[in-house]
């Protein structure tokens, strides 16, 4: 294992001096999977996600050279405040089982094949993660209570970033390996089935990022349609109260600047023009109770 500084640099450049180009993807930092064939080795690019602050997406990059002999992995670069330990996760974890006898691989196809599957997984426990937040959101948005529609909204869209960058993360990991199988002629016969479970692994991450993202779609429609409604139905009210007060405020503003000229106030005549008011008031909300309105 090596990560990419001026040691790592000379060391890839020393025995990959044949193949600039996979040094050169060692040493700057790639945003998608890539995999270039050589006649004795193959390059690979994968990526694992490490949750960042507001809904960002940390990829962590494993570059590895895999050959008949041997196996070589790249951490990084890494992206600012990221720390190394994260990216060495998966390759400590396998060298572990390695010490510990608990793994055994015959060639390095196998050897790559218990790293990045460790990285799917890791991909699936993020998708995990991320589930059990949309099913807390789904629990306030179902409870009927109150609650912050903007904050709510804020959290749906992070979960669906994320959602997003994993299942992109894991579709085109699954691409690579899928085209490894057509070009990886030097490989054992039976490192085609490393490579074929790999592809399934990181179809089901893909698989998996699609269900959650469409639920979550689910839940974000039902907060949007119940969040519409309620406004629709302040509104109607608004404008039934409107409706209702348009005519006493008609009769009051005509009345009182063309009618009323006497210095003093008329209780048998005031009477009748408060009456007046409240029976066309009571007309209005007869003819919107008719109507459906409310």
């Amino acid at each position: 294992m090596a990560t990419c500084d001026a040691k790592a640099r000379a060391t890839l450049e020393q025995v990959f001096g044949c193949h600039p180009f996979a040094v050169r993807d060692c040493l700057e930092r790639n945003f998608a999977p890539k995999l270039h064939a050589y006649p004795e080795s193959l390059f690979l690019v994968v990526h694992a996600p490490l949750a960042g602050e507001l809904g960002q997406v940390h990829l962590l990059e494993l570059d590895e050279f895999i050959s008949r002999h041997f196996l070589i992995t790249v951490h990084g670069p890494l992206g600012a405040g990221v720390p190394l330990q994260s990216a060495l996760q998966e390759t400590q974890l396998v060298r572990a089982r390695l010490d510990s006898g608990r793994l055994r691989p015959n060639t390095s196809a196998e050897l790559s094949h218990a790293i990045v599957s460790s990285i799917a997984l890791r991909q699936e426990d993020y998708v995990s993660s991320l589930a059990g937040r949309v099913a807390i959101l789904e629990r306030q948005l179902l409870g009927g209570g109150p609650i912050d529609t903007e904050q709510t909204l804020e959290e749906l869209f992070r979960i669906r970033h994320e959602l997003l960058t994993v299942r992109t993360m894991g579709a085109e990991s699954r691409e690579v390996y899928a085209r490894m199988v057509g070009i990886a002629r030097f490989l054992p016969e039976d490192a085609r089935v490393y490579v074929d479970d790999l592809v399934d692994r990181l179809d089901r991450v893909r698989s998996l990022c699609d269900g959650e993202k469409e639920f979550l779609q689910g839940i974000l429609d039902y907060h949007q349609s119940r969040t519409t409604t309620k406004m629709n139905m302040a509104m109607e009210r608004l404008a039934l109260i409107t409706a209702v007060g348009l005519p006493i405020t008609a009769i009051a503003g005509i009345y009182g600047m063309n009618v009323i000229v006497s210095d003093g106030t008329r209780p048998a005549h005031l009477a009748f023009v408060v009456a007046f008011m409240l029976a066309v008031s009571g007309l209005m909300l007869r003819y919107a109770r008719r109507q459906g309105w409310w």
